[in-house]
């Protein structure tokens, strides 16, 4: 008899622990639920710290998540693309490491495979169920891996002058370089020789770059711009290297075209006309990407968003209306 009742004891104690656990994880996803996607800016708890995000528009269509370039860099160049926030809700956000959102100096967490990680607890803290995912520059590669890693999801992508294979980027950036005056291409030869990377000449060399192939018009300004925040120039020399056109961190031999293949859902392919990520090898990418689209944005660089706001909004609402239309989101 006292074997028995012991024995109900412990099944009432063991039935009360799982009542109380259940109850814990609904408390949980109650929690994480309660984070409105309503207009505003608002900060979310990651295993990594926090990440400041901003949410623009309401709609009832999957929202648009927006990763930034970089890497180390921050949403505040994106902010043209707030035109689409009329038919869809837009969400902002530093990632981690960089701008409002918790800073990163260990090297160790300055990897892709944290990124992701953090990004994937970021998404699960939104409760998104359903969306469409953008990518500008680096944002292209960290978007590329989500979707290999976690699909679950993701409607459609979005790969805004993108980088999906270091060689091919290199290589392109050796052609552009080689379409510079002779004396910047000597500048840029004999300092990168040296590794004399802050010398004021090569410091020139990188703006006459720039101007021609990454920011060739003035920067747009929008009603919902916020102030800018500071970047992570240690994860971006860490992870990429000095310049835009010399990779030298640990992305150096990043590839995917093998994957490319494996893109299941609806993808847009986006360069700039004078893109450092070249027309041509977009166009490549496109090429082996099934069911995906490829447009080229006139008289645009590699900030395709203020160079040509225009054309960038009108290609990447054409394609989300032709999803729609065929009902893919």
């Amino acid at each position: 008899m006292y074997n028995e009742r012991r024995s109900l004891m412990l099944i009432n104690k063991t039935r009360t622990f799982i009542l109380l656990g259940m109850l814990s994880v609904f408390i949980q996803l109650a929690c994480q639920a309660e984070i409105p996607l309503k207009p505003g800016k608002y900060y979310a708890e990651v295993s990594g710290g926090k990440i400041w995000y901003n949410v623009i528009g309401e709609s009832d269509s999957p929202p648009i998540l927006l990763l930034h370039g970089g890497p180390g860099g921050t949403c505040y160049s994106l902010y043209p693309l707030t035109e689409l926030s009329d038919m869809y809700q837009l969400i902002f956000f530093d990632q981690i490491g960089s701008g409002r959102s918790s800073a990163i100096n260990d090297t160790a967490r300055m990897t892709m495979d944290y990124q992701v990680e953090q990004l994937h607890e970021f998404i699960n803290v939104l409760g998104l169920e359903k969306y469409i995912l953008y990518g500008h520059s680096w944002g292209t590669m960290l978007g590329l891996e989500t979707y290999l890693k976690y699909p679950e999801g993701i409607v459609a992508l979005i790969f805004n002058s993108p980088l999906i294979s270091t060689a091919m980027w290199m290589h392109d950036a050796d052609t552009l370089v080689s379409t510079l005056p002779d004396s910047i291409q000597s500048i840029i030869k004999l300092n990168e020789a040296n590794k004399t990377y802050d010398s004021p000449d090569y410091q020139y060399a990188i703006y006459i770059y720039y101007k021609n192939f990454i920011s060739r018009g003035a920067h747009i300004r929008t009603k919902f711009d916020v102030r800018r925040a500071p970047g992570n120039e240690k994860m971006y020399n860490y992870m990429w290297g000095p310049s835009e056109f010399n990779a030298t961190g640990t992305l150096k031999n990043y590839d995917r075209l093998d994957r490319l293949s494996d893109i299941k859902i609806p993808s847009l392919w986006l360069a700039g006309e004078f893109d450092e990520a070249r027309p041509s090898t977009v166009r490549y990418y496109h090429l082996h990407t099934p069911n995906s689209h490829f447009k080229i944005i006139p008289g645009a660089g590699h900030g395709t968003m203020h160079d040509n706001q225009e054309d960038n909004v009108r290609f990447i609402r054409e394609f989300l209306e032709d999803c729609a239309q065929k009902q893919t989101m």
